[in-house]
């Protein structure tokens, strides 16, 4: 049971935080202005800035006192109360009923009710019930990640490809121009191995490079292939930790999209795009790290690893978040059989 001043501190703490990260992508929105490498967080990705800025606690947690604002929210249900007493609640207990439901309170001892109104929780069971494919997959995904060793040669040479032998007006960001001009572009491409592993990089790979890819990744072969060391396998634990949305805390969100923020701009840098004059989150200039050299290869493969293991901890704590809710819907599974 999360207490009600201090679920509402944590949810505050997030709502700021999750503005602060926003402010500059919705400053510029009501601009009317394009941001290169930022606009990538807000186009690929499909969560929105008000999404993001939704607290859950995650699907272990009972909000006292939470009915009162989650009760209309999806995938809540609430606990109820009788008499002028709570009852206690585990993970959706038989006293528990979805939003605008009407089971009322029973089977556990009550408590002295304190004001707040009725409890709610995440119904992990209707979650599973909705999304039970979804959860499996990153389930799958995270976890063969996790077991396999990272790969720290492929220098985002990904980002070449995606721009192999196209001309300037074909290019994605027309107003990026090429650090080091398109024929050297090219000749950057074809003088190294490309090993990209992940496919929606991959898919993007001009028709010219795909064939140069040491692998060929089909979405099917995704979970066989996704290894921690990949810069966009990083960036999609947000992707996930979005997907999962009520089962996993807030916190953890708010901490993939930083990771997903951080690895976006290592990847801007390290491309074939001319980045200069543009500015990262920290406030510093964004400074191409030329990867076609030792040097630069040198230091994305630090910053790689860097990101790597940021995003096996993110990992473990996703896969933490899909045991507790694994855990809330079998008890309110069994919960609701012994009330009926």
């Amino acid at each position: 049971m999360l207490r009600h001043d201090e679920w509402r501190a944590r949810e505050a703490a997030h709502q700021l935080r999750a503005d602060a990260l926003t402010a500059a992508h919705r400053a510029r929105k009501q601009r009317g202005e394009r941001h290169p490498v930022e606009d990538f967080l807000w186009t690929y990705y499909s969560v929105k800035p008000g999404e993001l800025r939704r607290w859950h606690p995650g699907a272990a947690a009972v909000l006292e006192g939470g009915a009162r604002d989650r009760a209309s929210w999806k995938y809540y249900a609430v606990v109820g109360r009788s008499n002028g007493t709570r009852t206690a609640a585990g993970a959706r207990p038989a006293g528990a009923r979805p939003a605008g439901g009407t089971r009322s309170s029973a089977g556990a001892p009550p408590v002295a009710d304190d004001g707040h109104g009725d409890d709610a929780i995440v119904d992990a069971a209707a979650f599973f019930a909705k999304r039970g494919g979804t959860v499996d997959y990153v389930e799958t995904l995270l976890r063969q990640t996790l077991d396999r060793a990272p790969r720290f040669g492929c220098f985002g040479l990904h980002e070449w490809a995606m721009v192999y032998r196209m001309t300037p007006e074909q290019l994605r960001h027309t107003a990026l121009p090429l650090r080091i001009g398109h024929a050297a572009t090219d000749l950057v491409v074809e003088s190294h191995l490309i090993g990209c592993t992940h496919f929606d990089a991959f898919r993007f790979f001009t028709a010219e490079a795909a064939p140069l890819n040491a692998v060929q990744p089909t979405r099917e072969t995704q979970p066989e292939l996704e290894q921690p060391g990949c810069l966009h396998a990083g960036m999609d634990v947000y992707k996930w930790a979005a997907k999962l949305g009520p089962i996993v805390p807030g916190e953890v969100l708010l901490d993939a999209f930083e990771l997903a923020r951080d690895i976006r701009e290592v990847d801007m840098q390290a491309s074939p795009y001319d980045v200069t004059g543009f500015v990262g989150a920290s406030g510093a200039p964004l400074v191409p790290i030329p990867i076609e050299a030792a040097d630069g290869k040198r230091e994305y493969a630090r910053r790689q690893r860097g990101f790597a293991e940021r995003g096996n901890v993110l990992r473990l704590r996703v896969l933490e978040a899909i045991a507790e809710a694994r855990a809330a819907s079998a008890a309110g599974e069994a919960g609701v059989r012994s009330a009926a």
